[in-house]
């Protein structure tokens, strides 16, 4: 269960897009949604008005927090507003670690140029360095639904992949279908299936989705569709099994393998929160999973 959101903003058309889906997250849980904007220093803001000193930045940011709270509480939902300065991904990762955030919730994408962004990119940087999960949104997708009913978990088999499948089985126990895939990188074979190093990996992922299956039903999830993906490239692999099947979420961990066993996450999920339609829970390393169950 989550009992603290956080939703980072800079009040750009993306983070105004998706409030919607947060507050509903927020309320399905019962959560306190806590509200950040990151006044950047690395800008310039500070400004004179008549003899008084401001700092424009954060005065916009207290304005955006409190009209983001007012959204909220008219729906219910408790919050807590903050304005931080300083470098936006690392500010937003220490307050979340400070404020015992249970996830993370931010849109694809946000200001772009002048405006400096916080999302796509930023969200990127804070995946890679948090130990929170981050669930990211796209503003440009038909709505949220949640409680999620379909999720899908690729997996190599590494550790972090393991996590990540933890806390979606978390999630699955509530009566949702888990769909496990591994993905098979034909690129390596000049795109061809037909040699002995790709029947190899393809028993390989086979084996690997029918151990995280096992691990998934010993957590307690009923429903299970297992599958192996070939495909010329691993994130287009992820993305087509999960339009095919109308995936909700697709939950990825942020570090797998590498080597000649090929990697499937890390610059994978980057690759897949970027271009996929649903929304991606990226998973850190060493996350505690219990707050999904």
């Amino acid at each position: 269960m989550y009992d603290r959101l956080l939703f980072p903003t800079d009040g750009s058309d993306g983070a105004a897009a998706v409030i919607d889906d947060v507050l509903g997250i927020a309320t399905a849980h019962g959560a306190t949604l806590h509200i950040l904007n990151v006044a950047d220093t690395t800008h310039d803001s500070v400004t004179r008005v008549g003899s008084e000193v401001v700092d424009v930045l954060e005065a916009e940011g207290d304005s955006l927090v409190a009209e983001t709270a007012a959204t909220a509480e008219a729906r219910g939902v408790e919050t807590k507003t903050a304005v931080r300065q300083g470098d936006v991904p690392a500010t937003i990762t220490e307050y979340a670690e400070t404020a015992a955030i249970d996830l993370i919730a931010m849109p694809t994408h946000g200001r772009t140029g002048i405006g400096e962004l916080l999302v796509g990119s930023t969200t990127e940087r804070v995946s890679r360095t948090t130990t929170v999960p981050v669930l990211t949104l796209r503003p440009d997708s038909d709505g949220l639904t949640y409680p999620f009913e379909t999720l899908l978990v690729p997996t190599d088999g590494s550790e972090c992949a393991a996590q990540a499948l933890d806390l979606a089985t978390g999630i699955a126990v509530n009566d949702a279908i888990l769909h496990i895939l591994s993905a098979v990188d034909t690129a390596a074979f000049g795109g061809s299936d037909s040699l002995p190093h790709y029947d190899a990996l393809e028993t390989e992922a086979g084996e690997v989705v029918e151990t995280a299956a096992d691990r998934a039903r010993s957590g307690g999830v009923d429903e299970i569709i297992e599958t192996v993906e070939h495909g010329t490239s691993i994130p287009a692999a992820i993305r087509s099994y999960a339009d095919e099947t109308e995936i909700d979420c697709i939950v990825m961990g942020t570090h797998g393998r590498t080597g000649l066993d090929r990697y499937l996450l890390g610059s994978v999920t980057e690759a897949v929160v970027r271009s996929a339609d649903q929304p991606v829970l990226i998973v850190p390393q060493e996350t505690d999973t219990a707050a999904a169950e």
